[in-house]
């Protein structure tokens, strides 16, 4: 049994159709195991549809609130998943955006994988931070201000990164790490 190390911890998923199923259970599961409460946010109500290696529709998840009416306040850290196609609708949505930025200005841990970088670079929220991710997203991250390393699982100042589904042990064990100690210092 994991020890409850985030109990009374609220954790944000900020997903939509087209994410990557086990990129969301797993670190899902992980941090409600250490005790959290996750909330799925979307950019709709309703459900989400996931996937699975991109292409196979996967499971649906219902939708806990819509990211346009929640503040960065409600929350202690913030997972953002991959798939291609899911931070891809994530970053052309403003509301999304506006989340993500302001949730990396407060400071409080954030983990995302594959090509969930992909929002955050959308947010500004890169820039002077070191990270990893799934290949094709790391040009990305080096034109917004950010440097790419190729490691399982990179923190920087509260920022949990990792490339791929074979990287979720490591990720997992990270973000329940990283979101039981909290709040870091603002990104810059």
């Amino acid at each position: 049994m994991t020890e409850q190390t985030l109990t009374g911890k609220r954790v944000a998923i900020l997903a939509t159709d087209g994410v990557e199923q086990i990129e969301l259970v797993r670190p899902r599961a992980a941090v409600e195991e250490a005790g959290a409460t996750t909330i799925l946010l979307s950019l709709k109500s309703g459900s989400i549809q996931a996937m699975n290696h991109d292409v196979e529709k996967g499971d649906t998840f219902a939708v806990e609130g819509r990211v346009a009416e929640k503040s960065p306040d409600d929350f202690d850290a913030l997972i953002l998943p991959g798939g291609t196609t899911n931070p891809d609708k994530l970053r052309q949505d403003p509301a999304a955006v506006r989340f993500v930025k302001d949730f990396a200005a407060t400071g409080k841990p954030i983990g995302v994988i594959c090509h969930g970088p992909w929002t955050l670079v959308e947010a500004d929220a890169v820039r002077g931070r070191t990270l990893t991710s799934y290949p094709s997203v790391r040009t990305d991250i080096r034109n917004a201000g950010g440097t790419v390393v190729d490691e399982e699982v990179v923190v920087d100042n509260g920022l949990v990164s990792s490339r791929n589904p074979g990287d979720l042990p490591a990720f997992c064990a990270k973000i329940v790490e990283e979101f039981a100690e909290g709040r870091h210092l603002a990104a810059t």
